[in-house]
Formats: structure tokens, C-alpha cells, sequence
């Protein structure tokens, strides 16, 4: 059975699509038999858009499981929080079909990253966070943040929140795509991180995402 990862982020423009595409080319590159899946899909009736980028980074085609929806299981039309979404189509988030979905990715991939929708507290129901689902299920976190201003307190609300629910953060992924013009901002931060990485979470490490070409998107017919 493949070792299953959750990617969440400070916020709903992290980059989280971007770095688990990254993260999946790169361990792909090194061997690893690597898939990625979507956790929840908003704003989206088909082809789930972040499944795609995904793909694009990775630089390979579309695969049968993206094409069946394993690797999105579930989609909502409206661009928002899964909770309002699924208000909104009106019909409840089904996470036994998410688990189902991870469990046969994981029966045929060394590793599947699964990317979450918006950060850690984002609503699932009424009552259910994103982090209640990973905590239940036991799932480590690959957390994405960035340079950028206000980065530092989201970043250390986060963390002390993983703490909190004792789960464990093997990775945090800076994005230095999303870092603030400002380089004096985004170099102290980068910097302060770190070390507020290395004195309370020494086992995590931290992974700089760079900027890379990606291919035009393919045009639709």
C-alpha cells in the first residue's frame, strides 16, 4: 500500500497546486511511483483543473485514473468553501468516496499526495474541518507557505494548530513563486522560518519550490 500525504497551505493562494505538482515531478524524477489527487474540487463540473496543472508541471498527459475521476472524486460547481458548495449543489460531501479513491490510487502508486482545497480549517459541514479529516486518518502533512507579507503569522498559526492535533509535518514546501517583491521581506522570512522551523519542529524539513517553465495549455477543441 503506498504511503498517502496531505498538502495544505496558509491559504486559498498558496500555491498548493503548483507545489504538489512540483513535489510529484520531483519524486517522480527520482524513481518514486508518484500520483496526485484532489482532494475536493470547487468550481469545477468536469476535468478537475487543479488534477490538470498538476499534470502539467509533471509533464506528462492526463492518466486513466484523472479521466475516471479517481483522482477527484468529488466536484462541486460553485468556486468556494466545500461546505457552501456543497450547499449550493445540494448534495452532502461524501469523504468514504475520498477515502475509497485514496485507498485504490494507493493500491497501485509508492505514493499518492493528496492536495486539500484552501488551508487547514477550512469547512468540510457545518460541524468538520479539513484538519478533522486529517487527523482522523492519521495523515502526514506536506504544508505550503510562502514569502510574502503576513506570511509568518499564518505560517505559525498553522503550525502550532499541526502541533495541537499531533500531526506529523515530514515537509514544509516555500514556495518562492508566491514571495513578496519586497526582497528584504521574502529573505527575512525565508530566514526567520527556518529558524523557527529548526527549534520547534526539527524533523520537518523545508523544501524551496522554484519557479519553472511549464508548457502552454493545451488548447481545447
Amino acid at each position: 500500500m503506498g504511503k498517502a500525504y496531505f498538502v495544505s497551505g496558509i491559504d486559498t493562494d498558496a500555491g498548493k497546486s503548483y507545489c504538489t505538482g512540483w513535489l510529484a515531478r520531483q519524486w517522480a524524477a527520482s524513481g518514486q511511483n508518484v500520483i496526485t489527487q484532489k482532494f475536493v474540487q470547487t468550481g469545477s463540473c468536469g476535468l478537475s483543473d487543479d488534477i490538470a496543472l498538476h499534470r502539467r508541471i509533471m509533464d506528462i498527459p492526463l492518466l486513466p485514473e484523472d479521466l475516471d475521476h479517481t483522482t477527484a472524486p468529488v466536484l462541486f460547481s460553485y468556486p468556494c468553501s466545500p461546505h457552501l458548495a456543497a450547499r449550493i449543489d445540494r448534495r452532502p460531501l461524501d469523504l468514504q468516496k475520498i477515502d475509497d479513491s485514496t485507498a485504490r490510487l494507493g493500491e497501485r502508486y509508492d505514493v499518492v499526495l493528496i492536495e486539500g482545497a484552501g488551508g487547514l480549517m477550512v469547512p468540510l459541514s457545518e460541524e468538520y474541518l479539513t484538519i478533522d479529516y486529517v487527523t482522523e486518518r492519521k495523515l502526514p502533512m506536506i504544508f505550503v507557505t510562502h514569502g510574502g507579507l503576513g506570511s509568518i503569522n499564518h505560517t505559525l498559526l498553522a503550525l502550532e494548530a499541526l502541533k495541537a492535533r499531533g500531526i506529523e509535518l515530514p515537509y514544509i514546501l516555500y514556495n518562492k513563486v508566491h514571495d513578496s517583491e519586497d526582497s528584504l521581506i521574502a529573505d527575512d522570512t525565508r530566514r526567520f522560518l527556518a529558524g523557527y522551523v529548526a527549534r520547534h519542529f526539527p524533523a520537518t524539513e523545508i523544501i524551496d519550490v522554484p519557479r519553472i517553465f511549464l508548457a502552454p495549455k493545451p488548447k481545447e477543441d
